[in-house]
């Protein structure tokens, strides 16, 4: 098992910026790809973006590129996600992911473990 503990999230104005952090611990080895998810209420939970855990290979939602960056820290098994320029249409729970079959993309059920969430709010 992978457990994943997000943090960082909160309430921001509009343009601003806020960095997501998510815990890896337990069989880390069994993780070779991290994902982070977000769903906004009434809505399905959709992709934001992807990463491999050596780090080479990401992969990013269109409605995020150039804002959001993906990276991970190794030594330290933990993923962050860099959010810039946020806009109202971020608010969202946002999820980390981990996967184990070496997918780096956008199907959620490529990703096997999940973490509870944490609340990003953007407002105008």
């Amino acid at each position: 098992q992978v457990q994943l503990v997000e943090s960082g999230g909160g309430l921001v104005q509009a343009g601003g910026s806020l960095r997501l952090s998510c815990a890896a611990s337990g069989r880390t080895a069994n993780a070779n790809a991290m994902g982070w998810f977000r769903q906004a209420p009434g809505k399905e939970r959709e992709f934001v973006a992807a990463i491999s855990w050596s780090g080479i290979t990401t992969h990013y939602a269109d409605s995020v590129k150039g804002r959001f960056t993906i990276s991970i820290d190794n030594a330290k098994n933990t993923v962050y996600l860099q959010m810039n320029s946020l806009k109202p249409e971020d608010t969202a729970v946002y999820y980390c992911a981990a996967g184990s079959g070496g997918y780096v993309g956008s199907y959620a059920g490529e990703y096997y473990y999940w973490g509870q969430g944490t609340q990003v709010t953007v407002s105008s």
